[in-house]
């Protein structure tokens, strides 16, 4: 059980005390969004939020799946906000980002997955945040081309979908619908749709896979044509959720990097890493040499 191992050395989350934390707390709750920073409890937070970068969750807080991983809360959720593409694209301005990570929970009770919310979001901050760069981060939508079709003609300039878990336990760790070909596939059509659209995808580790089965997975992302992949620790949320296996350790992520570098993606690889981590730095890294 994962509450008998004992945390090693390498794993500490920075502290998140910060006037810049603060500061982007009371935009965050005076606005009425979400972030994933928070529903998530992702482990960066106070590094993020210290730089005042959030990543924003839209389509509400609840989920419509009950993955073993995620510590997002799931049930039947609200209707659509439709003022909520304003208020993302406003806050985004008072906190002067530069560079915008928007995410979402999973909503198959829209026939659409949300898509067409998705792109009003992005069209909203895009123009009031006329030089932001925006980041998604999206559900498998079911596998809806049409959808993503959508999506990608409101032309974020990072579309990012996550595998979460290798093939062997993808089963086990998430919960159907959801299928590791379908968003294999999924990220595979974004590149079909539009060669140059930067995309992106990431993985947890430490569930009990072997070396191989994540090279295998590096090869999967490979072949279609992904640009990015983040791979990070898991870190179960409580005692309830799918219990990790094994803390992975520094010389093993360096090792799914330098495989996946000598491949051609750009892998950013360690134990805290996670979805939009450095994100705007890995963006402007290949705008730079590998799309210009």
């Amino acid at each position: 059980m994962s509450t008998k191992l004992e945390r090693p050395n390498w794993i500490k989350v920075p502290a998140s005390v910060s006037a810049g934390f603060a500061e982007t707390l009371n935009v965050v709750r005076s606005s009425g969004v979400h972030t994933v920073c928070e529903e998530a409890m992702c482990p960066n937070i106070g590094e993020c939020w210290k730089s005042k970068t959030a990543t924003f969750l839209i389509m509400g807080d609840t989920c419509t799946r009950n993955c073993g991983f995620c510590s997002v809360k799931h049930g039947r959720p609200a209707p659509l906000d439709e003022n909520e593409p304003l208020h993302i694209a406003q806050s985004v301005k008072k906190l002067g980002i530069k560079y915008a990570v928007i995410t979402c929970v999973t909503r198959d009770d829209l026939k659409d997955g949300g898509a067409q919310h998705f792109a009003s979001v992005i069209n909203a901050v895009r123009e009031i945040n006329p030089e932001t760069k925006i980041e998604i981060l999206t559900s498998d939508l079911r596998g809806n081309l049409d959808a993503i079709k959508e999506i990608v003609e409101a032309r974020p300039d990072v579309f990012g979908h996550n595998l979460e878990i290798v093939r062997k336990y993808h089963k086990q760790v998430k919960r159907l619908p959801a299928d590791y070909d379908i968003s294999l596939n999924f990220l595979k059509s974004i590149k079909a749709i539009e060669p140059t659209m930067i995309t992106k995808t990431g993985i947890m580790v430490g569930v009990g896979e072997s070396k191989e089965d994540v090279f295998k997975l590096i090869d999967d992302v490979v072949n279609v044509q992904i640009d990015i992949l983040t791979i990070g620790q898991y870190l179960p949320p409580s005692t309830s959720h799918y219990p990790i296996a094994r803390y992975v350790t520094p010389n093993e992520f360096a090792e799914y990097a330098k495989y996946g570098n000598a491949k051609g993606i750009e892998v950013i690889s360690g134990a805290l890493v996670r979805s939009s981590y450095k994100a705007r730095e890995i963006y402007e890294k290949l705008s730079l040499h590998k799309f210009k």
